[in-house]
């Protein structure tokens, strides 16, 4: 009896664990979104860095996953790659900015920026924003992990369906942020300064909450066709 316990205690500690594939889907945006924009707003506000120096130091995480992804993987990391575009434009136009108004029209610029990353992976067929929507709609779920990939991979009956919505979701989130980057740029030289220092933080959240919205309509038929896929026997 003890022998059997031991040999069991020992199966499970040396069984691997199974990743989480909701940790997995987020990972790579914890790593190539979150990292840098937290190392910005740290490095400038909490450690006193000038925009210029913190937008460097920020863009390094970005910079070496875009240089490894094309020198060892031979692929294109297209966040880590989208917020190296970012922190690029960021640096070239802190070097000219000199007065509030434009200060505030080059947040504007930089969701522009990203705005443009968004709808231009849709034109190329690779939406940006399908790896964060992914573990929202597989909820942690093998079946519909797998559902998920067959229906992105185009290895479905309803694949077709599925990425038009995927395009769709990412076509809404990046219209919502170049509207808000319009409507920052265009406030920043039109209103007052006093104004537009609240007022674009609205703007921000406005999109934010436009793109969620809106992006409903894209995200509850891809649920649908995932669960539907989930559902189907496999090998079918």
């Amino acid at each position: 009896m003890s022998q059997t316990l031991t040999t069991a205690a020992t199966a499970t500690a040396t069984t691997p664990k199974t990743p989480n594939p909701v940790a997995a889907a987020l990972r790579p945006l914890a790593v190539d979104v979150a990292a840098p924009l937290a190392g910005y707003y740290l490095l400038h506000s909490a450690f006193g860095m000038s925009e210029f120096a913190a937008l460097a130091w920020s863009g390094a995480i970005p910079a070496v996953r875009t240089v490894h992804g094309l020198l060892r993987e031979r692929r294109l990391n297209l966040w880590a790659s989208m917020m190296l575009g970012v922190n690029v434009v960021g640096l070239a136009l802190t070097t000219v900015t000199g007065d509030a108004r434009l200060m505030l029209a080059k947040d504007g610029a930089l969701s522009g920026t990203l705005a443009l990353a968004i709808l231009f992976s849709v034109l190329v067929g690779r939406p940006l924003m399908s790896p964060m929507l992914m573990p929202f709609l597989t909820k942690g779920d093998r079946a519909r992990g797998a559902a998920w990939e067959r229906l992105a991979g185009g290895r479905s009956a309803h694949s077709r369906a599925f990425r038009r919505h995927e395009r769709v979701f990412s076509g809404i989130w990046g219209t919502a942020l170049l509207t808000e980057c319009a409507a920052r740029v265009v406030g920043a030289f039109t209103l007052p300064v006093a104004t537009m220092a609240w007022l674009s933080t609205v703007f921000l959240i406005g999109a934010i909450a436009a793109g969620s919205v809106l992006g409903h309509t894209a995200a509850d038929p891809m649920e649908k066709l995932v669960r539907t896929e989930a559902a189907e026997p496999a090998g079918r």
